[in-house]
């Protein structure tokens, strides 16, 4: 697909998670980019989801970044109901 707006990015990755459903992997990377504009540097977080098929990424300002994540991290919780728990293991000292 390649890079979007930070909307329509998590849109996708919302699709990407059902379409992959209980079986399959969704891979999302966050970097650190820094850029110059008229002088100024400017810090972005470049944040990039990849289902083996599909690649999209988008670039967030660092003043929208505890929204998008938080937008985000809603999105993977709902979607991490394939994860078992894991079994304790009882120490026999």
């Amino acid at each position: 697909m390649g890079f979007l707006e930070t909307d329509p990015f998590l849109n996708e990755l919302h699709e990407m998670y059902q379409r992959k459903g209980k079986s399959g992997t969704v891979w999302v990377t966050m970097k650190r980019m820094k850029s110059k504009k008229d002088g100024q540097s400017i810090t972005k977080c470049l944040v990039r989801a990849n289902d083996g098929k599909r690649h999209v990424s988008t670039a967030v300002d660092a003043g929208d970044y505890l929204k998008f994540t938080n937008s985000m991290i809603v999105i993977m919780k709902a979607h991490m109901s394939a994860l078992k728990k894991r079994e304790k293991k009882k120490n026999t000292n």
